[in-house]
């Protein structure tokens, strides 16, 4: 059953994602910071993280996903260190995400050659 409500709330992101694209003049690029925008309200007001419990890996690995996990390290740091916390927390929380998609971003580079599109 995990993998079905998983399935249910990264698809309805999806879902609202097509049809912001579809119905809306806004650029992918704006909707794609909307959606990190939206986890990290939603998570400020305490609403993401009963989403998380519920849907899992749908609602923890898209970018809805990534702002909830911002927002989570900077109320863990501003607890920690005071102010000072609310500029560190985020990128702490997120670092091994961020390193992960550098890397392998950078393997892929070095591994295949570009192609142009024709």
């Amino acid at each position: 059953m995990e993998y079905v409500r998983a399935f249910l709330c990264g698809g309805i992101f999806c879902i609202i994602g097509q049809l912001l694209i579809d119905r809306t003049p806004l650029t992918p690029a704006k909707i794609l910071v909307g959606y990190v925008t939206a986890g990290v309200i939603l998570s400020g007001v305490g609403l993401y993280q009963p989403l998380a419990d519920w849907g899992g890996a749908g609602a923890t690995v898209p970018l809805t996903g990534f702002g909830h996990l911002l927002a989570k390290g900077v109320r863990k740091a501003v607890a920690e260190k005071g102010l000072a916390g609310a500029l560190t927390g985020g990128v702490t929380a997120a670092a091994g995400g961020i390193t992960a998609a550098i890397f392998f971003g950078f393997l892929v580079a070095v591994l295949f050659k570009a192609k142009p599109k024709r």
